[in-house]
């Protein structure tokens, strides 16, 4: 089994990589690999709602975006992880997460289990935390959670890591996660598979009555 980390952070090693880390070293002790891919310091485009990669199952702009697709298809489980910016993810994440769910292939992502964690030098995790499973919820994944909200707090790496009751939370997250992936693979093994959903969607739009 692996797990995806989404680095929304523009410093590759600092305070998010510090609970990245902690959870991606506690999956391994439970024998589940990971990768990270950090989406780094050049822009990303924002989504501009063409409809383009609900055919194509590409961005039009973010080979980024693209190539995290195709990871995905092989990966059992997904974790977004932003530094909190005015008490909110990053605009890098957001920007690449609204293209990402977009564009990808819903096999891709259903029943698959999600987690998202932010970490601040002192306020707006709780709000940052939030906004980040809202790409979970409208996409029938699981959400893992942890003996507090998924966050710590530090603005080093070395403050993140000695925030115990942060790193502590970070790593009950991981033994959740890897806790329900398995039941998952025992789920599959037993025949219980995920339930097929009414092939076609349901959209209400209210101003024209449909």
């Amino acid at each position: 089994m692996k797990v995806l980390f989404i680095n929304g952070s523009p410093d590759e090693k600092n305070t998010t990589y510090a609970a990245i880390e902690e959870v991606a070293t506690t999956l391994k002790t439970k024998n589940i690999d990971s990768e990270i891919v950090w989406l780094g310091k050049a822009p990303i485009a924002n989504c501009i709602g063409c409809g383009t990669c609900s055919k194509t199952h590409k961005c039009i702009y973010s080979d980024l975006v693209n190539t995290t697709i195709e990871k995905m298809k092989d990966f059992d489980g997904l974790v977004i992880a932003s530094p909190v910016y005015y008490s909110g993810p990053t605009g890098r994440i957001q920007s690449f997460l609204d293209c990402f769910f977009y564009a990808c292939p819903k096999e891709f992502l259903f029943g698959k289990v999600g987690a998202s964690l932010t970490v601040c030098r002192r306020g707006g995790n709780s709000a940052s935390f939030e906004r980040l499973n809202q790409y979970f919820l409208m996409n029938n994944m699981f959400v893992i959670g942890s003996q507090y909200w998924n966050m710590a707090h530090g603005f080093t790496y070395e403050d993140a890591k000695k925030d115990k009751e942060g790193m502590q939370t970070m790593r009950h997250l991981a033994l959740n996660m890897a806790y329900v992936l398995e039941c998952l693979e025992a789920g599959k093994e037993k025949g219980i598979t995920y339930p097929t959903l009414e092939e076609k969607r349901e959209v209400t739009n209210f101003m024209d009555g449909k």
